[in-house]
């Protein structure tokens, strides 16, 4: 949805990740009202939430800016290794959870929780991308939908609740944490094996 470049910010020297928008959802969305929006989800503070340090407009183009994690993202680590283990998979929905489970009591959603949002930084998940796709959606006119007014798709549609998909949306919000399930199903074995074990008991009950 972004593309992204990696800055050094000079005034503090670190480095930080600009997010820029393309242009045709640029001119779908609303500058100030997204930079109202992102300044509700940049109040989130929480160990596994990756937080948001600015937004603003420059030239008709919106960026938001967060802090560098020195890791990678469970999409590649899944890639690179396949399914994680049994222990570290709950250890890592456990921490997405309770990021969620927090977010949703300051009244911020995700709407776009994916493996890629997932940053994982000396062993733990950071949750990445907090309220932008919601931001991107009130800015856009409408934050109970998921297609801009330019057609612009806001998430990836693999992972988003049946209702909020484009050709079936429906008027019932479903949680995010339904994607969160989602998202921990592509990265444990636990699914393959209960159907293993429920195969090998049926063939013991024979």
């Amino acid at each position: 949805m972004s593309r992204v470049f990696l800055a050094a910010e000079t005034a503090l020297g670190r480095r930080v990740v600009i997010k820029v928008l393309p242009p045709e959802m640029a001119h779908a969305v609303s500058a100030e009202r997204f930079k109202r929006e992102i300044t509700l989800a940049a109040k989130l503070q929480h160990p596994n939430i990756l937080p948001l340090l600015s937004a603003g407009e420059r030239d008709g183009v919106l960026y938001y800016t967060m802090p560098f994690v020195d890791g990678e993202s469970l999409r590649v680590k899944l890639a690179r290794g396949g399914e994680l283990p049994v222990a570290e998979t709950v250890q890592l929905l456990r921490e997405v959870a309770d990021a969620l489970a927090y977010a949703h009591s300051e009244g911020v959603v995700h709407r776009d929780l994916k493996p890629d949002n997932v940053l994982l930084s000396r062993g733990h998940a950071v949750v990445a991308d907090f309220g932008v796709a919601k931001a991107l959606a009130a800015a856009s006119g409408d934050s109970t939908t998921s297609v801009t007014s330019a057609g612009v798709v806001l998430g990836t549609a693999a992972y988003m609740a049946p209702n909020r998909r484009p050709a079936t949306r429906t008027s019932t919000t479903v949680p995010t944490s339904t994607r969160s399930g989602a998202s921990g199903s592509s990265c444990s074995p636990v699914r393959r094996r209960s159907r293993i074990a429920r195969r090998s008991g049926r063939l013991r009950r024979t």
